[in-house]
């Protein structure tokens, strides 16, 4: 058996199935679009076996970017399930061969019921086919199976099939980045585009006046765990510079007898700031721009935080 050579010839014949899927899109398809995107209602997609796992990833990316979509499974739907369907629902039905028992049991009803009824199929003879108000015909020669039995250029045809309808609907809804971080909101883009820096920064955060002990700056470094400290100037509680762990290496290489200085003696004066109602993702850009790994957070102008470049990746920012 030649597994490298079985698994390349698979993604040359899927790659020739979508190649072909081309010559199906025509104005057919785009009265498709335009009658999902106008609908009153949502899209209901339906199928069985294989067909039934790409509605429901179909439906997951249609949610995903606008437009209300529900999974019904086709067997499930002629023993009560097709009350799910409503008035103004438009509904989608997936199906290679377009001849299965539980399709030609549930178009009929569907049809009787007034939905528009759109099918995916395989086959344009087929009872699903003839029996549409639209079509989109996923076509393929072959299964790339060794066998041709096993659902794999046909179900690989029917999800990019549902991806072009996807993509074309994103288009006419004016669908944006912020409306994806919006029903996305706990994944890396929303947090990316929603989450603040005070949502992130250590709010005790650590610091020192400029006249504190080298011995004491150590502390509280370390006790912090920010691998840093504001220096703050003991008259007004302004910030004027910070000490990090890259201060303190450099300290100790340059002075023998360190332990007499203070935090003024080795700050680095003039710190990056970042007010805390920014973006996280603005303050991760600032510190890439300066080559740095903290900032301090203000708020109208008052040391408030601190915020570590770890906080930000470890939440998928970047």
């Amino acid at each position: 058996m030649k597994i490298i050579e079985t698994a390349k010839r698979t993604i040359r014949f899927e790659t020739a199935t979508i190649a072909g899927l081309e010559g199906f899109i025509d104005e057919n398809f785009e009265m498709v679009v335009k009658k999902i995107f106008s609908s009153a209602g949502r899209l209901i997609i339906t199928g069985i076996g294989k067909s039934a796992n790409i509605g429901k990833k179909i439906v997951a990316t249609l949610n995903s970017t606008g437009t209300p979509s529900v999974f019904m499974h086709a067997a499930e739907a002629i023993h009560g399930d097709l009350g799910i369907v409503q008035k103004d629902d438009i509904v989608i039905c997936i199906s290679k061969s377009g001849n299965t028992p539980e399709i030609i049991s549930l178009v009929p009803i569907i049809k009787d019921m007034g939905n528009f009824l759109i099918g995916m199929v395989g086959d344009s003879n087929s009872f699903l086919a003839k029996n549409s108000d639209a079509v989109l015909l996923t076509t393929v020669d072959k299964e790339a199976c060794p066998n041709n039995l096993a659902p794999t250029s046909s179900t690989t045809a029917q999800l990019v099939m549902g991806d072009a309808l996807a993509s074309c609907l994103i288009e006419l809804r004016g669908f944006t980045e912020d409306d994806f971080a919006r029903f996305h909101p706990g994944g890396s883009l929303g947090k990316k585009l929603y989450y603040k820096v005070e949502t992130l920064m250590n709010a005790n955060p650590p610091q020192v006046q400029e006249n504190t002990s080298i011995k004491d700056v150590l502390v509280e470094i370390s006790s912090k765990r920010m691998g840093a400290t504001a220096v703050l100037n003991a008259i007004g509680g302004d910030v004027t510079g910070i000490i990090t762990d890259g201060d303190i290496r450099r300290m100790i290489e340059r002075n023998e007898n360190f332990m007499t200085l203070k935090a003024v003696d080795i700050m680095s004066p003039n710190p990056k700031t970042i007010d805390k109602n920014l973006l996280a993702s603005v303050a991760l850009k600032i510190m890439e721009t300066n080559s740095i790994t903290q900032l301090i957070v203000k708020d109208n102008g008052k040391y408030v935080g601190m915020i570590h470049l770890h906080d930000i990746l470890k939440e998928g920012i970047s």
